[in-house]
């Protein structure tokens, strides 16, 4: 064991060159971020988590029953044994084949064999009451910690002035401020990591679950060898958006619809700006060229450097899809009205992977009946599988 932390642990790796682990040992003088400090994450992510908990059910619930929210789930699939085997042992969408054995089976007709497993799906749903819950944990947490840190960043040289990011390093004392700012961020998204997995499922679950690993990397990787200054403009930066979303799918929950576009409309300019023009005219560019030009590059600067490169490589992906939703929401008003909650719970962060739009062995568009999908219910969102389209739409 001694010998793999030896090597993984390798001055040469981690810091530039003629620098030492022994050189950046806190003195009297000055402190500097120890590797040892991020074993307080996991405590403090657990501690999170039961925050969330007490959050959720002490302040969050009273505050959707008071928006008259209520707990109620989808509508329950009738009991059936024969059904209920095929669900959980073989497949919960049927195709048209094992559809016609059953309904010969069971002397019912296809359509009412499709609206069981349909019924059933959505039965595993979390009601809108949770998902309210879920987000206005998140929306209070990013409001907090995006707060926090602007007012930190603004009292800092480096965001005024990038390069002070590299002048010195990797001798840049850590101060209280700036070590509270990166560990509570490094144990909420620990806490996400493990919660994740519990949480309300969505499609993007894999591409999440990347997410979250490569922003620990980074988080830890930028404490370990002291890049924390351009470590917080990159946190600060990715939390403007979050706390918006999360408003704009509050709202839609409590259908308030007006709230709800403003707050969409809010998000995906902010995310845009952000994600795509300061991210990468800002950070990437102190990161791959200021940095390079002041210290150097070293083997822990290019896994860094590929690290924020994935990251945009997500932001670019989402913007697509938040771009695309949106065109097609606007494409789809009716006399210049636009419902941009066709996108609101989009499809980074909020389709659920039980969503109906799969049923490609249903009816197809009536074309008497615009309203009606391919999944056969009215006025549902062909991007969520489960958003009316119409203003204060329900969830089925």
């Amino acid at each position: 064991m001694a010998g793999i932390l030896a090597w993984f642990w390798n001055e040469r790796f981690w810091l530039p060159h003629n620098v030492t682990w022994a050189d950046l040992k806190n003195t009297e003088e000055a402190t500097f971020p120890q590797a040892e400090d991020l074993y307080l994450a996991f405590p403090l992510a657990f501690f999170i988590f039961m925050v969330r908990l007490v959050f959720e059910r002490f302040i969050a619930k009273p505050c959707a029953l008071g928006l008259n929210i209520q707990a109620n789930g989808p509508q329950k699939a009738q009991p059936n044994a024969i059904l209920e085997k095929v669900f959980t042992a073989i497949t919960k969408h049927p195709d048209e084949k094992r559809l016609e054995g059953l309904s010969k089976q069971l002397d019912w007709d296809v359509r009412s064999i499709q609206r069981w497993f349909r019924q059933r799906r959505n039965q595993e749903k979390p009601s809108t009451l949770t998902r309210f819950c879920e987000s206005m944990w998140r929306f209070t947490f990013y409001l907090y910690v995006f707060t926090y840190g602007v007012r930190f960043l603004k009292k800092t040289p480096w965001l005024w002035n990038t390069k002070q990011c590299w002048y010195n390093y990797p001798y840049q004392p850590l101060t209280p401020d700036l070590h509270y700012y990166y560990i509570l961020e490094l144990s909420f998204y620990w806490s996400l990591m493990f919660s994740q997995f519990t949480d309300i499922k969505r499609k993007d679950f894999v591409i999440m679950f990347l997410h979250h690993l490569a922003t620990i990397s980074l988080i830890t990787f930028s404490y370990v060898n002291n890049m924390a200054r351009v470590g917080t403009l990159v946190m600060c930066l990715h939390d403007a958006a979050d706390g918006l979303l999360e408003a704009a799918k509050m709202a839609n929950y409590a259908k308030l619809q007006k709230l709800c576009d403003l707050m969409f409309v809010m998000f995906a300019i902010v995310f845009i700006t952000t994600r795509l023009g300061i991210f990468p005219l800002w950070v990437l560019n102190t990161t791959l060229f200021e940095s390079w030009e002041i210290v150097g590059p070293y083997p822990s600067w290019w896994v860094f450097n590929l690290l924020l490169l994935l990251i945009q490589v997500l932001n670019c992906f989402w913007s697509y899809l938040i771009i695309k939703i949106a065109c097609k929401a606007i494409s789809k008003g009716k006399a210049g009205k636009w419902n941009p909650l066709h996108v609101s719970k989009d499809d980074r962060s909020d389709i659920e992977s039980s969503s109906d739009e799969e049923d490609s062995v249903l009816p197809a568009k009536n074309p008497h009946n615009p309203t009606t999908n391919t999944n056969g219910t009215s006025g549902t969102s062909g991007t969520n599988g489960y958003l009316t389209g119409g203003p204060c739409a329900e969830e089925h």
